[in-house]
């Protein structure tokens, strides 16, 4: 493949291309734009911003991280209703965000980027959409996440069930469950949110579950009027809390990452709210995790036990041996009709973009350079792709605390190196593939006596081939915020800014062809 492009004449150049509009992308265009630079496209696949909050809208979908926490530090919202934020209050803060701080003639809705690959000629990406449109960027931020992408698992005979089929990410809401015949594959974060909410719909549920969730009593109430009016009135008073809940839950990462002895404790809180629950001994004994807490997803729900003892719910720790046209097939060989399935199966974290979508230096394909699956510094850059932010990058992920926190200590390194950039004169930067490795070899060692990695089960943590954990950041938030705090240019290589750069040659005759 060659790897310089020629430019286009119908290319639409900026200075920044920001994908996805999630808090990842909403958070850097807003960023971008109280720093005073406006030379930048947000790029949207869907008709709506919100990113996962807008395409994840199945019954019962809501966060499980406290509302005033899992929201940007520089834009607090007084008015939530819950003290964990259900789906529909989530997209409309996000909408909000996006409208007050005034994007829409910066955004493209409807574009779903299929293609960037970086123009070593020209020092810049060229980008194309799924309507064939052309776009340049001196720098690309991908904000399009680590859940993004659903996971379907291989199953004989998918492909032959003749009744309805889908995941919860693109859940069918023409499709009537009630008095259906439905198997939900997977006992994930999704699943205990819809499975409670179909459950009082369906004639029979089959709930096929390989693995038992740890679960936890969720800490969820309505929020009164009057603390809103608190709320809006004493702005400081809602600071206050936000830090309170951030403190709360970053004490959780001593037991996950630092003493999981401590997680003893926590799994017999564990074992009494089952025991309070569910007193068949043989369901009991199917939804008791068999490894330690934290290995997998801590999840939390109130309604999810109790609706397993409804008469119409069956779990099943079979594994599913074959699907047919209107059936599941168990490997004990016993076959369960039904009307539809619904996978709860979540994402593929560990490989979030599909092959043939980015190149790098060489036309090198991005998962080319991850055989181990992704890595990059600080989460943030990777060697061989100049010019390319990641923002929920490898190893960012949390099991204890508001992704919203990480995502603002990247947009705040990312901002870093724009402005050295600016004030230098320099073209590009890339990470230095000695740094990169020394910082993961680092980031590795101290995964590997955290219950992410030492807890007895396999994970969307761990990565599926290798098994290696590309996901969690390993220890305090603070630390990583510690970390990116300031730009580092000793870590990277440069390149000079040219007089007339190519890239802006041909925008500014296209903008004096219009003028």
């Amino acid at each position: 493949m060659n790897a310089s492009v020629s430019p286009r004449s119908t290319a639409r150049h900026c200075k920044i291309a920001v994908i996805g509009s999630g808090f990842s992308g909403l958070g850097m265009a807003i960023r971008l734009k109280q720093q005073g630079e406006n030379d930048f496209l947000l790029f949207e696949k869907e008709g709506g911003v919100g990113g996962t909050w807008r395409v994840n809208n199945y019954p019962g979908c809501g966060c499980d991280v406290q509302s005033h926490l899992y929201s940007f530090s520089f834009e607090p919202n007084p008015k939530w209703t819950r003290m964990f934020a259900k789906q529909p209050e989530i997209q409309s803060y996000l909408e909000e965000c996006w409208a007050k701080y005034r994007l829409q003639d910066k955004t493209l809705l409807n574009t779903e980027i299929t293609r960037l690959q970086w123009d070593e000629q020209q020092e810049l990406w060229q980008i194309d959409d799924a309507l064939g449109n052309h776009y340049t960027a001196q720098f690309v931020v991908s904000g399009m996440g680590a859940l993004s992408t659903p996971s379907i698992p291989r199953l004989k005979g998918l492909e032959s069930f003749k009744g309805t089929l889908f995941h919860s990410q693109q859940w069918n809401h023409d499709y009537d469950l009630a008095g259906k015949r439905v198997a939900v594959i997977g006992t994930g974060a999704s699943a205990i949110q819809f499975v409670p909410q179909i459950q009082k719909q369906v004639a029979r549920l089959d709930l096929y579950q390989r693995t038992a969730p740890w679960i936890m009593p969720k800490p969820d109430r309505a929020i009164s009027e009057k603390e809103r009016a608190r709320f809006r009135h004493f702005p400081s008073f809602q600071k206050l809390w936000r830090g309170l809940i951030y403190g709360m839950l970053e004490s959780r990462v001593i037991a996950f990452a630092f003493a999981p002895q401590l997680l003893k404790l926590a799994q017999k809180v564990g074992k009494m709210y089952i025991n309070k629950h569910i007193k068949d001994p043989v369901l009991r004994a199917k939804v008791t995790p068999d490894y330690v807490m934290g290995c997998k997803r801590v999840l939390i729900s109130n309604d999810y036990y109790p609706a397993l003892v409804q008469p119409n719910v069956d779990v099943i720790t079979d594994g599913i041996q074959e699907i047919r046209a209107n059936s599941i097939v168990t490997t004990d060989g016993q076959e369960r009709e039904i009307d539809a399935i619904i996978f709860g199966t979540g994402f593929t974290p560990s490989d979030p973009l599909p092959r043939g979508v980015v190149f790098g230096r060489g036309g090198v394909d991005l998962l080319d350079t991850w055989p181990q699956g992704p890595e990059a510094y600080k989460g943030t850059l990777t060697a061989g792709f100049p010019n390319l932010f990641f923002l929920m990058g490898p190893n960012t992920g949390l099991g204890h605390n508001s992704m919203v926190y990480m995502i603002e200590s990247q947009i705040h390194y990312v901002l870093g190196a724009l402005d050295l950039l600016d004030k230098r004169g320099l073209r590009s930067l890339e990470v230095k593939r000695e740094v990169q490795d020394k910082f993961n070899a680092k980031l590795q060692g101290s995964l590997g006596s955290t219950v992410w990695n030492a807890g007895g089960c396999m994970s969307w943590y761990l990565h599926p081939v290798s098994g290696r954990n590309c996901t969690v950041w390993p220890g305090f938030t603070w630390r990583f915020r510690m970390l990116t705090r300031n730009f580092d240019p000793v870590a990277y290589h440069f390149s000079r800014q040219n007089a007339v750069h190519p890239a802006q040659s041909y925008a500014l005759a296209a903008k004096e062809a219009t003028a």
